[in-house]
């Protein structure tokens, strides 16, 4: 594909088609997961499957990339679907308007798919997708807390035992032992999370700002097609 010459610059043709052949199922895109679905797109992965129940809120406008006046109001995963076709008119993109739960989870074949990623919020979610991708020997990458911090460059990948400073990760170690999950690969903030100077009516929602969520996001696209490519 033209549009990935200067890709095959740095990682060569065959490894551009390992991309173009791999299939990856991303639960979230929100501030963390738009980035990453888009960065897999134009990193040329040949399927991207999308799985959110949310509508675009004018308060996304600050940390979506794919939130825009337009999309207000809008269901995510249908107008980030079009905004990835309309970066790629060749990818295979399914998108799925709904929750993950224990009833949700049974839709999804996992083990078809390449790689496996978690931009959700749900803590039980998130432990639940941990354990049946560790017990379908399934590649999985998860995020930690992105918002109330405004450093991006803090972000590490680690497993999930090697994980602090995250409020997130203290609670999903403690889940994910009682679960009996002994690894989960994750993306994770040493930057300690600053208290909001305010609450939103949700007082659990935190504060967050454009320019660390998608870098998250970025990051986990980034481990996932370097795994794919063998670097």
């Amino acid at each position: 594909m033209d549009f990935l010459q200067r890709s095959e610059m740095i990682i060569g043709n065959d490894n551009i088609k390992k991309l173009n052949n791999a299939k990856v199922l991303v639960f979230g895109v929100g501030g963390v997961g738009g980035g990453l679905v888009e960065s897999l797109t134009r990193a040329g992965i040949g399927q991207i499957d999308i799985v959110d129940r949310d509508v675009f809120d004018i308060t996304n406008l600050n940390r979506q990339v794919m939130a825009t006046m337009e999309s207000v109001g809008k269901s995510k995963v249908e107008e980030t679907k079009k905004r990835l076709i309309s970066i790629n008119p060749n990818l295979k993109c399914n998108a799925f308007f709904k929750e993950l739960n224990e009833s949700t989870i049974e839709e999804f074949n996992l083990e078809e798919y390449t790689y496996v990623a978690d931009a959700i919020d749900s803590v039980n979610s998130k432990v639940m997708l941990a354990k049946i991708c560790e017990d379908k020997k399934v590649k999985l990458i998860s995020s930690m807390g992105a918002g109330n911090r405004l450093d991006p460059t803090k972000f590490l990948v680690a497993d999930i035992s090697k994980t602090h400073s995250d409020p997130l990760a203290k609670v999903m170690r403690k889940k994910l032992k009682e679960a009996r999950v002994k690894k989960l690969k994750c993306v994770f903030s040493t930057e300690l999370p600053r208290k909001p100077l305010y609450n939103l009516e949700k007082s659990s929602t935190p504060g967050s700002i454009s320019f660390v969520p998608p870098v998250c996001g970025m990051i986990m696209a980034s481990q996932i097609v370097r795994e794919i490519i063998g670097e």
